[in-house]
């Protein structure tokens, strides 16, 4: 891949990297919609322009983004969906094939770092470790049909993992169709994550990752990770601070929430 596409690619997961994962701005559009197809069809409206965005979205939607943008760029994305345990197409990806490698995007996981990913024995090493900060990522491949994304703490300067690694996904490589993807996408809308706050931002330039869920702000980096509990009075306040989305936002999916 040439240089300047490749740095073009870049730029685009730099920009997606500024944008806030939650559920709030889903939790608004589907009570305000009524359905799951309506809500989603109010973000397929804006996806390609984040300033647009009510404040984030989870991974459906910056997934989604991302592979419309890389299609604009005349690539030929796959979308995937990631299974957990017994929960099936919980998650999703993409896959960007090329010459050289294939890649893996999982913004919707906070990795806003393309990675290439290794093929399976006797054909390549089989795994791959990437050294993000402050959440190390392992790619595993058991065979050609599937992957798996490991992630655990920061190396430390000893070169060992300050918490150890946990499997999160597991990904069949083959994707989805747009089809399938969108339908994944609108069952979403009724998941049990949709019934409490669900926010997630990772400071790149300070290595420091920040995830609320049910009252408790969990803050992350290379030394570990710590967690607070924060009061319902501050709520609207706080949270609006440190992942970045308007009180009113805030206010009012917590108000839905609360119904």
């Amino acid at each position: 891949m040439e240089s300047a596409t490749w740095q073009k690619i870049l730029d685009l997961c730099n920009r997606l990297s500024n944008v806030t994962y939650e559920n709030l701005t889903k939790i608004i559009r589907l009570e305000s919609t009524g359905s799951a197809t309506a809500a989603r069809n109010l973000d397929d409206s804006d996806q390609n322009d984040i300033d647009t965005w009510m404040g984030g979205g989870t991974c459906f939607s910056m997934t989604w983004h991302l592979y419309q943008s890389l299609r604009d760029m005349g690539f030929n994305p796959r979308l995937v969906m990631g299974h957990k345990r017994k929960e099936r197409n919980i998650h999703c990806a993409l896959i960007l094939p090329d010459a050289d490698s294939d890649f893996l995007f999982d913004p919707g996981y906070l990795i806003f770092d393309p990675l290439p990913i290794p093929l399976p024995k006797p054909f390549g090493a089989g795994e791959a470790l990437f050294p993000l900060v402050p959440n190390s990522v392992r790619l595993v491949r058991p065979d050609m049909d599937s992957m798996e994304l490991w992630t655990g703490g920061a190396l430390n300067g000893a070169g060992k993992l300050s918490s150890p690694m946990k499997l999160r996904f597991e990904y069949p490589v083959a994707g989805v169709s747009v089809e399938e993807f969108k339908q994944h996408w609108s069952e979403s809308f009724y998941r049990e994550m949709m019934t409490y706050p669900v926010l997630n931002r990772l400071d790149r330039e300070r290595g420091v990752q920040y995830y609320y869920q049910k009252g408790n702000l969990v803050t992350r980096d290379a030394n570990g990770s710590r967690m607070e509990r924060i009061a319902e009075p501050e709520r609207v306040e706080k949270l609006s601070e440190i992942f970045r989305l308007s009180p009113e936002l805030v206010s009012k999916a917590l108000g839905i929430l609360s119904k």
